[in-house]
């Protein structure tokens, strides 16, 4: 939320409705089990390849994010002013949401994140592919601890052999968190996506 707060004492995307969803607090198997906020369980830090998951919570938590885009739709928002987008879990919800999403969105990223459900994504797109053209931004800290810098470059390269327009920037000594720079080139990518419509806003 900081970003949308910062972004709107600088008089930027004053066009733009922000929506902060909050995941469910859900037992995290690497937590001990506790329950914290979460969009899918977690049950091991192994490698990207090897690690199991929660098909079951993500694929919950995809049907929330399409909802909610379903709901910006009914309420008038142009499908190519939706950008969907997200911070690690956040992140890797956003990717996949967004690549499987049945209408065209304007924009796509992700922060610290990475590929889910892997081996089964390409399924679970749409035959038509809406958002095949939709520009994907990833940012990824080289010296991240938790979501590893090379799940972000794998990510990045996986989506891009399957034919999706992926834009993934690194960040020199970044841990898991966000950086101004970061900051700055995702503001440049929104930008570009839900550039100010200003008076044509009256002819939508």
């Amino acid at each position: 939320m900081f970003l949308a707060e910062n972004w709107r004492m600088r008089n930027k995307f004053e066009e733009t409705k922000f929506i902060f969803p909050n995941a469910p607090n859900i037992p995290i198997t690497v937590n001990s089990g506790m329950r914290m906020p979460g969009w899918y369980d977690i049950a091991d830090f192994g490698d990207l390849a090897s690690r199991s998951e929660d098909e079951a919570g993500i694929l919950r938590s995809q049907k929330v994010f399409h909802t909610l885009i379903e709901d910006e739709i009914k309420n008038g928002i142009p499908t190519e002013r939706i950008v969907l987008g997200g911070f690690s879990q956040g992140g890797a919800m956003s990717l996949m949401a967004g690549i499987t999403s049945p209408t065209k969105l304007g924009g796509i990223f992700g922060l610290s994140c990475y590929l889910l459900l892997r081996d089964k994504v390409q399924s679970l797109v749409p035959a038509e592919s809406p958002n095949k053209e939709t520009p994907i931004f990833m940012g990824h800290g080289d010296s991240d601890p938790v979501v590893k810098y090379q799940w972000g470059q794998t990510t990045a390269s996986k989506l891009k052999e399957w034919g999706w327009n992926v834009d993934f920037k690194t960040y020199r000594g970044l841990p898991h968190s966000a950086a101004p720079e970061e900051i700055d080139d995702l503001e440049k990518y929104l930008n570009a996506r839900i550039p100010p419509l200003g008076d044509k806003a009256d002819s939508l």
